[in-house]
């Protein structure tokens, strides 16, 4: 892997962004890609191409025994007009200790940056100029070793996409209701709950499929083993403000390391507020929440940034806070970490990489 390829193109294709983008339906004219054959000494060089379909074969590990691994994250147009990733190396290397877990090569983080760098810049004109809108990016590798038989692959492939995506909350920053089950559990301890795996979220389908029938947005899990401290919500982390702490689940292998979720234990650190990181029983919220010391309730994830929590139920036990106003705190937490995003605010914590 010494070098990057640009694939020569004759296209006059003009870019043109839909006017309504519904998240991971639009993609851009390019995709970097390359593949590894540990027969072939690991790694080959990474070409930036039009983006297309490819070939697989049916009989691709991956269709098998799911080793596939991805993330997410975004880059901005800022208010200057520069371009700016948020905190691109914390989920490459999330991506690299996913792939460790799974049995899969790693990334050389460095190449891969500056290959997902020249990638934007070729693909910029597809980044949205208006407010709240973003370009996802998506990284993703999977064995293709046309074989069957439960070992790890010995070939891969690695892609990034890319998507124009509009504001997670198109009306507004809304709060959304959640419920929690002893039904569904997400991960074990030992297993591969930390990681960004696709089985991770189609395990997950089922139990949200059944809350939205119920008129909630997500599931909260609860620990697999007592089933009574909660864990993480769908495809976000979960946040708990009391009158004297914020506490959010500690990382104890069974929930992802999310990157906004550092980013938010970061900032309130700074803030002056006492955040822990432990075990929180449901039970412990419900308390809270008739004795007065819960405050607000918050979500963290790369798509929505903070998701305020308007109603959490588990049975006949329900915590309801208002439906159109979202919490206090997740507010402005959604406030600072947009500005900083979109280059609005100074980002003190050097959280962005700038492209161009």
């Amino acid at each position: 892997m010494s070098k990057l390829i640009f694939e020569n193109e004759n296209s006059t294709e003009q870019n043109k962004i839909p006017e309504e983008l519904i998240f991971g339906k639009t993609f851009t004219t390019h995709v970097l890609e390359m593949d590894y054959d540990s027969e072939k000494g690991g790694w080959q060089d990474a070409v930036i191409k039009k983006h297309s379909n490819i070939s697989l074969s049916p009989a691709a590990l991956v269709f098998h025994y799911g080793q596939a691994i991805f993330e997410g994250l975004k880059a901005y147009k800022q208010v200057n007009g520069s371009i700016s990733l948020f905190r691109p190396t914390k989920n490459l290397e999330r991506f690299n200790r996913s792939a460790e877990k799974v049995c899969m090569p790693q990334i050389d983080i460095n190449f891969v940056m500056e290959g997902l760098i020249e990638l934007v810049k070729t693909d910029q004109d597809w980044i949205p100029n208006k407010p709240g809108h973003s370009l996802y990016i998506r990284p993703v590798m999977f064995a293709t070793d046309a074989m069957l038989g439960v070992k790890p692959g010995e070939k891969y492939k690695f892609m990034i996409l890319l998507s124009p995506v509009g504001p997670y909350y198109p009306e507004g920053f809304k709060p959304v209701p959640i419920m929690a089950t002893k039904k569904y559990v997400r991960a074990v301890r030992g297993g591969v709950g930390d990681c960004k795996t696709a089985g991770n979220y189609a395990a997950s389908l089922y139990a949200q499929r059944e809350a939205k029938k119920l008129g909630f947005t997500q599931v909260l899990y609860l620990d697999a083993l007592e089933q009574k401290y909660i864990e993480e919500v769908g495809t976000m982390n979960m946040f708990v403000q009391f009158k004297n702490e914020v506490a959010t689940p500690r990382l104890s292998g069974t929930i992802l390391p999310g990157i906004t979720r550092m980013s938010v234990l970061e900032m309130l650190k700074d803030w002056g507020y006492n955040v822990s990181e432990r075990n929180i029983e449901l039970q412990e919220i419900f308390d809270g929440y008739k004795n007065g010391n819960l405050v607000e309730l918050f979500g963290t994830g790369t798509a929505a940034v903070i998701s305020s929590i308007s109603k959490l139920k588990y049975g006949d036990a329900e915590v309801q806070f208002s439906d159109e106003h979202a919490g206090e705190l997740g507010t402005k937490l959604y406030e600072a970490l947009s500005d900083i995003q979109y280059g609005k605010a100074e980002d003190k914590y050097n959280w962005n990489v700038i492209v161009k």
